[in-house]
Parts: C-alpha cells; structure tokens; sequence
C-alpha cells in the first residue's frame, strides 16, 4: 500500500522543520508529488491553527456586537459544520491587517480551539483529522506534516492541560487509529543533549519566541502544578515531555524510525534520510 504520510516529530531545537524540508525536497527529486506543511501553516488540513471556534449562539452575538461592515465580514469568513462554527482570525488577520481592529482579533483568539477545555478540543481535532484521511485516501499526493501528530497532543494534554498520561496516550493512539488507512510514516528526530538543544535554539530565535515559550511552559498545566520556573523549569517539562513521546513512539504500531541528528552535519544527514525514505516510497 502506497504510504501517503510522512510525519516528523521531536522537541524544539531538534530540526523538524529542517528534516521536514529536506523530505519534501527528496521526494521531490524522485518525482513523488508532495505537500509539505510545517508548523504554524493556517492553511494545514488536519489542524486548526490561528481558528477560533464558536457555537451557533456564540457566533450570532458575536457578530451582533460588530457594526456592519465587520459583520459582513465574519460571516463572509466564517464556515460552519451544523452548529458548529469556525473563523480563520490568524488568516483574516494577515489579510485585512488593520482593517481587522484588534480588540476583536484578541476576542476572536480567546476562542482558539487550542484554548476550548481538552475534550472539547479533542472531539474538533480528531474530526479534522478524520475528513484528511478520508479525503487523502483517494488522492495521489504524498503529505509531509511537521510535529503535529505527537508534539500538539502532548503539548496541549500534558503541559497545557496537566492531563493524565493516560488521557494524553489515548488521544495520539486515536488519531493513529484515523490515519492507519494512510500507511503512514513517523520520523523521530532525536538530541543526545536536551539541554544543549534547546538553549542553541533560543539563541538562534527571536527573544520573543523564547520568552513566550517558557511563559507557556512554566505558567500552566505540568510546570505550574510542579512548580518550575523560567529556563530550568521549561528544561524539566521538556524532559517530562520526552519521556511521555517516547512511551507513545513505542506503543505505536506503524512504520517509524528514530533519526539521530545530534552532529547538525547537514550532508550527512540528507544522506541518512535518503536512504531511510528509499525503505517506504
């Protein structure tokens, strides 16, 4: 059976986006049409990134709090699945910039379906990924996905939420149960050196994306209930993390490989991935 996903997984710094690429651009050179979709794309097909989540209700007065012309402009943008209703507010925003204030931007982000209470949260992703599959499966192209298969559960369940591991396991198994039809593939890409990892990322990243990070890791669910503060803090949760993505990794019954990219040799490692994509497509 023809595999149709390819997903790449790992904690921040370990080079998803750049194994990601590389896959899409080593299917490419074997004429294995592609659609690569790294982390944060609003346009991703089985995730609901920068969509804001309504009911039927909710939707109408949010609309009604709006003068006209930017009520048109919701229920232009907004889609609805029966009484459920999403707005795209992250692609709206880029689009309209300042014609879109910001106050309703942010009253629009409180509503993020990584915000909504996990089961609700759950209920709307595994829905996502169910119509992928069932789209995809009649499709010819090849779907490269970073990180949103293990690290978004995780991330969301454990270090948002402070779920039990149990719940957290469940909700990757059960996307892997929706996705079995795709004869995926799951890359892990592994650091010997967490720590050392991490910290080079914060380095070469924005001030904002650490700081940002660590808040979110330190203020809510596992770290806050624990008690971890700023750096050392977030370095624990990772760890916490890891552990937990390697339980999941095995209990997963699907093709997947752990890639060691500790060398950051780039040649070397294109090379290992060559190989390694020549056993499944």
């Amino acid at each position: 059976m023809k595999t149709k996903l390819i997903m790449i997984e790992g904690l921040p710094g370990f080079g998803k986006s750049t194994t990601a690429q590389l896959v899409h651009n080593i299917l490419g050179e074997l004429n294995i049409e592609t659609k690569l979709f790294l982390e944060g794309n609003v346009e991703h097909p089985a995730d609901f990134e920068g969509m804001a989540y309504y009911t039927k209700d909710g939707f109408e007065q949010l609309v009604s709090s709006c003068d006209a012309k930017l009520s048109r402009m919701l229920i232009d943008e907004v889609t609805n699945k029966g009484d459920d209703y999403f707005l795209p507010y992250r692609k709206m925003k880029k689009a309209l910039g300042s014609d879109l204030p910001d106050a309703l931007f942010h009253e629009m982000m409180k509503n993020d379906i990584y915000e909504l209470p996990l089961g609700q949260h759950i209920e709307l992703i595994t829905g996502k990924w169910d119509e992928f599959a069932k789209k995809t499966l009649v499709g010819n192209e090849v779907y490269v996905f970073e990180c949103c298969f293990i690290q978004n559960p995780v991330t969301m369940g454990m270090v948002k939420c402070g779920a039990p591991k149990e719940k957290v396991i469940n909700y990757v198994m059960r996307l892997a149960e929706i996705i079995e039809c795709l004869n995926p593939v799951l890359l892990y890409i592994n650091q010997t050196d967490l720590a050392f990892s991490f910290k080079k990322a914060i380095k070469e990243r924005p001030k904002e994306w650490s700081d940002g990070f660590i808040d979110y890791y330190t203020s809510q669910g596992y770290g806050k209930a624990l008690g971890f503060k700023g750096l050392e803090g977030t370095l624990r949760v990772l760890e916490a993390r890891k552990e937990l993505e390697a339980e999941i990794y095995d209990m997963l019954q699907m093709q997947k490989r752990k890639i060691d990219n500790s060398e950051y040799v780039i040649d070397k490692y294109r090379g290992e991935l060559v190989e390694i994509l020549k056993d499944y497509v």
